[in-house]
């Protein structure tokens, strides 16, 4: 299978699950807007991370939907209230929630999504899964839940500074990012399953993979086609500090260190080329394909304790298709 095949294995099956857990809500504009960015698409990377490590540890593939369900709609949730926050107009080619139904209806859409995600989890129970499984998999969601707001609010606390660190920059993107996805992965070996060993090397991938794919979404905007999404270099018109940026502030010299923080103060799109001009002088962006590199290659090796399967080999796939994307 392709990667196109392997996101879209169980993504009907998944869309099923939240339907379910979403049927019930009422009045029907907190239905609507709950559901509204599911119904949009979406790739559903996490819930096949989440049944493709079910089976790669000899478990039942239909008793991980539930949960792969629940980290679905753990990402939709962030991202209604990315979306408030960073006051962004659309998503998925459709209009971001709070744009459609308002502010108020979008932060309830988000709670009510965060609610539906534990109580579709704790219903695995209801698949003749151990409850200590469950269980198991319930605290790596609150845990992985936590770290997404810790990394938010380190985002934002990075806007008011030069002086974030590489260190600084790969634990707020894990938390960020590779929290959920890292949430995915070893959920969905617990829920099988999985040894102690496997779910670790299981982790260590979900983490790695994380890592990468918030590295390649950095690299993607400065590099990308401005016809899939936001336009190209907006990271740069925000004064975002990603590892490029930090890499090239690490390296330049004085003089043009001091020019690129007036660059990204400047909040202009004019000021993008000269930007990127700075970046390439001091190779930030082979930098940081580098790393993201380096780290895909990572997760793949984390896998070597895990015995040959189809789903293992979805997920060496999976792990490409993170470094490779173009959206």
């Amino acid at each position: 299978m392709d990667v196109t095949d392997i996101l879209k294995a169980y993504s009907e099956d998944v869309d099923k699950e939240i339907r379910e857990a979403l049927s019930t809500l009422e009045p029907e504009s907190l239905h609507d807007s709950s559901a509204h960015l599911i119904k949009a698409g979406g790739k559903k990377f996490r819930p096949a991370l989440t049944v493709l490590s079910c089976q790669a540890v000899g478990g039942d593939t239909d008793k991980a939907l539930k949960t792969a369900a629940s980290l679905e709609l753990i990402h939709t949730f962030s991202l209604i209230h990315d979306d408030l926050m960073d006051n962004d107009d659309t998503r998925r080619g459709m209009p971001a929630v709070h744009k459609k139904w308002g502010d108020a209806l979008a932060i309830l859409a988000g709670d009510t999504l965060f609610a539906k995600a534990y109580e579709t989890i704790i219903k695995t129970a209801d698949e003749n899964i151990p409850y200590e499984r469950v269980i198991d998999a319930l605290r790596v969601l609150v845990d992985s839940c936590i770290k997404i707001c810790e990394g938010q609010a380190l985002d934002m606390a990075f806007e008011d500074t030069f002086e974030v660190t590489k260190d600084e920059y790969m634990n707020m993107i894990y938390k960020k990012t590779g929290a959920l996805i890292t949430g995915a992965t070893t959920a969905g070996a617990i829920i099988g399953g999985a040894n102690s060993l496997q779910i670790e090397a299981l982790r260590i991938y979900g983490r790695k993979v994380g890592l990468a794919f918030q590295i390649q979404d950095d690299y993607i905007d400065l590099t990308g086609d401005e016809s899939i999404g936001k336009p190209v270099g907006s990271d740069l018109v925000e004064g975002k500090k990603t590892l490029m940026v930090i890499y090239a502030l690490e390296k330049a010299n004085s003089d043009d260190r001091a020019r690129l923080v007036e660059l990204l103060e400047a909040n202009d799109e004019s000021i993008i080329p000269e930007a990127m001009d700075l970046l390439n002088k001091y190779g930030a962006i082979t930098y940081a394909r580098n790393v993201a590199y380096d780290c895909v290659i990572e997760a793949k090796s984390a896998l070597a304790v895990l015995p040959d399967s189809d789903a293992k080999e979805a997920l060496f796939k999976l792990a490409d298709f993170v470094f490779s994307r173009k959206a």
